[in-house]
């Protein structure tokens, strides 16, 4: 049974989670950046009451991470980064190692699959559920295809000449679907991504003791 969920960062500004769980849409989840880079000092401004409000307000929760490594030992050290900014909390869904960087555009296929191969295992061996995310084309271009089938894939793949969803192509096997960027959601002032998750990670992730839970 798939489900909805927001994605969301500082750019979205203050919002009332309340408000967002209650919304007629139905959303149960939403993935939260928390940060980007080599730094734990580049968290999001928001990571901490987003954080926060989404928990209070019963929405099951995961993560991303904006990568502009472009090596696999940068990624390690985005990683290493991401677990500081996390740690402590508890999550339903995957951290995601979020690469889409026009920095990252021209690596070469070997290269990026090696770099999410590094974040996304550096995260699991510490306990995490780890996942990639990206647009439909560069997992094309990019990803060689078995990354996909063993890290879990969020795509972006938008329809922007209609209201249509139109699912990934090039990505063969995923979980997730960003499929807009200009959602309409109570609690959120301005547009906010939608996705469809058709993979029951809460559960999986409980069962399996990951990501605090």
């Amino acid at each position: 049974m798939e489900k909805l969920l927001i994605d969301v960062s500082h750019h979205n500004g203050n919002i009332d989670f309340g408000e967002v769980k209650s919304d007629k849409q139905n959303i149960s989840g939403v993935i939260i950046r928390a940060g980007f880079g080599r730094y734990v000092s580049q968290k999001d401004k928001r990571f901490e009451k987003n954080y926060a409000g989404a928990a209070a307000a019963g929405l099951d929760i995961g993560a991303y991470w904006y990568s502009y490594a472009t090596t696999p030992n940068e990624a390690v050290t985005e990683a290493k980064a991401c677990l500081k900014v996390i740690d402590g909390k508890k999550f339903n869904y995957p951290i995601y190692f979020d690469i889409e960087d026009k920095c990252q555009l021209y690596l070469s296929r070997a290269v990026c699959s090696d770099m999410v191969k590094s974040f996304c295992s550096y995260l699991e061996e510490r306990g995490y559920f780890a996942g990639v995310y990206s647009f439909d084309s560069f997992f094309e271009t990019n990803i060689n295809e078995t990354v996909p089938q063993r890290f879990s894939a969020w795509v972006a793949r938008i329809n922007s000449s209609g209201d249509d969803i139109i699912k990934p192509s090039h990505c063969k096997s995923y979980a997730m679907h960003q499929y807009s960027w200009k959602g309409t959601v109570s609690g959120i002032s301005g547009s906010v991504d939608m996705n469809l998750c058709y993979k029951n990670f809460p559960a999986i992730i409980k069962r399996a003791g990951l990501n605090g839970c």
